[in-house]
């Protein structure tokens, strides 16, 4: 099965669409305040990881071993990713599936400006006109999400702080990737970020049980489906297609999420939130496409 796969990537490509494209789905089908449902996913995924990570020598000894700045780097880059998960899964309690999912995509955008400022990269006139025009697609969707009435607007924004936070995640995981193995970073920060989602969750006066059955449920969901079935996927899919094709296929989130919320949840993007979600997409994939 495995080598089958490994001559057809495109399936394991399609497959990995699909899992983060539910990322949003489960989250509106949760009963439980955001941060609980936050704080189960990366439960799950801490104790699905756990296994594979702590059963082999050389994982196990390069966990032991590493240095405390180090830990307190992927400390830091935990409380990112808690703060995205948490920002991203309250703004879909207050806007649409459309809206929320094409701004968070941004984030390759936040990155390429973040490693420009703070890791002496440099941005080509191509790439700033593309961030221009990403930035123009957001502020379409936050005028057409302002008529809406209720609190759309204060979910784009968070969706945006949300794509924020995953870029901070991004810069600080390009750093220490350059030492640890993706396995090793991604568990210690997965760590890291479930005790912040905890912790914030207590701070607001939330427990794990809070929602009852639901949070449990949907974050299993989103561990299995979203986060090993989608990221991961994506990750194994980077061994036999290009970087480039793979971050370009995660453009197709919004697109297939926004349509599953049009059948399940009756979320129907008008004209102007068409057209902004389209001027994202197409900024970030050109971006994706030129550098």
């Amino acid at each position: 099965m495995i080598k089958y796969l490994e001559k057809k990537p495109m399936i394991m490509i399609v497959i990995g669409i699909m899992g983060i494209s539910m990322s949003a789905i489960f989250v509106k089908y949760s009963q439980a305040p955001s941060v609980v449902t936050a704080a189960w996913r990366l439960l799950w995924t801490v104790g699905l990881m756990s296994p594979a990570v702590w059963g082999f020598k050389k994982q196990r000894q390069e966990l032991l071993t590493t240095n405390k700045k180090t830990v307190v780097l992927c400390a830091v880059s935990g409380l990112f990713l808690g703060l995205h998960f948490w920002s991203w899964f309250e703004s879909l309690k207050h806007t649409t599936v459309a809206s929320s999912t094409a701004i968070v995509c941004t984030e390759v955008i936040w990155v390429a400006l973040g490693y420009c400022l703070f890791l002496k990269g440099k941005i080509t006139k191509k790439a700033a006109a593309a961030i221009a025009v990403t930035l123009a697609g957001s502020m379409l969707i936050a005028y057409s999400d302002s008529g809406e009435g209720g609190n759309h607007l204060y979910g784009d924004m968070l969706a945006l702080g949300a794509a924020v936070a995953v870029a901070c995640y991004t810069l600080i995981g390009r750093i220490m990737r350059e030492t640890m193995s993706t396995t090793a970073y991604t568990y210690i920060v997965y760590v890291f970020c479930a005790a912040a989602l905890v912790i914030l969750g207590a701070v607001q006066g939330y427990s794990l049980t809070d929602g009852g059955i639901s949070g449990v449920v949907v974050g299993l969901l989103l561990s299995v489906f979203s986060t090993i079935l989608g990221h991961s996927i994506f990750s194994w899919c980077l061994k036999y297609l290009s970087p480039t094709f793979v971050s370009a296929s995660k453009l197709c989130e919004p697109v297939v999420a926004a349509g599953f919320a049009a059948v399940l949840f009756g979320e129907i993007p008008g004209a102007v939130q068409v057209v902004g979600g389209a001027v994202i997409i197409g900024s970030v994939l050109f971006y994706s496409l030129i550098e």
